[in-house]
C-alpha cells in the first residue's frame, strides 16, 4: 500500500495546485516535517532516494528515484520488511539496529550499499520521531 493524500497530514497545497516546493536537499533540517506531511506525488518527485516505512519496518512508500537507481519497483518491495526483504545490507548496527533501539534518530552517515549492484558510496538520513507513525531513510547517491 503506498502513501495515499488522505494518509499525510493536512498541508496548504502550493498556490498553482501543484506539488510544494521540495526540501533543500537530504540536510535540509525540516526534512522529516515535509516528508511526515508529502503525499505520494510529493514522494516521487524528490531528487533522491526515500523510503518510508511503518514503526515495524514494513516498507509503504518507496520513491520514484530510489526505485530507478535501486532498480525494484515499488510493487516489489511495498508490504515488506525493509530491512530483511528489500535491503538485507542494511540489517546491521549502523541502521536496522538504530531504528529497532532508538526512539529518535535524525543521523547522516556514510555508507556502501552492496546488494544487487556494484559497491556503492551513498550517505543515508535515518529519520524517526518517538510519536510519529512512520519512520525514514532517505539515500543520496555519491559518486
Amino acid at each position: 500500500m503506498s502513501l495515499s493524500t488522505q494518509d499525510a497530514l493536512s498541508v496548504p497545497a502550493a498556490q498553482d495546485g501543484g506539488l510544494r516546493a521540495p526540501p533543500a536537499g537530504t540536510a535540509d533540517p525540516g526534512l522529516f516535517d515535509w516528508l511526515s506531511t508529502a503525499t505520494a506525488a510529493e514522494l516521487d518527485s524528490l531528487p533522491f532516494g526515500v523510503i518510508s516505512m511503518s514503526l515495524d519496518a514494513t516498507v509503504e512508500h518507496y520513491n520514484a528515484m530510489e526505485g530507478k537507481l535501486a532498480g525494484l519497483t515499488p510493487g516489489r518491495v511495498v508490504g515488506r520488511n525493509f530491512f530483511t526483504s528489500v535491503a538485507p545490507c542494511m540489517n546491521n548496527a549502523m541502521v536496522a539496529g538504530r531504528f529497532a533501539e532508538e526512539a529518535e534518530i535524525d543521523a547522516i552517515i556514510d555508507y556502501v550499499l552492496t546488494l544487487r549492484m556494484a559497491p556503492q558510496r551513498v550517505k543515508l538520513r535515518l529519520l524517526k520521531r518517538q510519536d510519529a507513525k512512520r519512520m525514514y531513510v532517505v539515500v543520496e547517491r555519491r559518486s
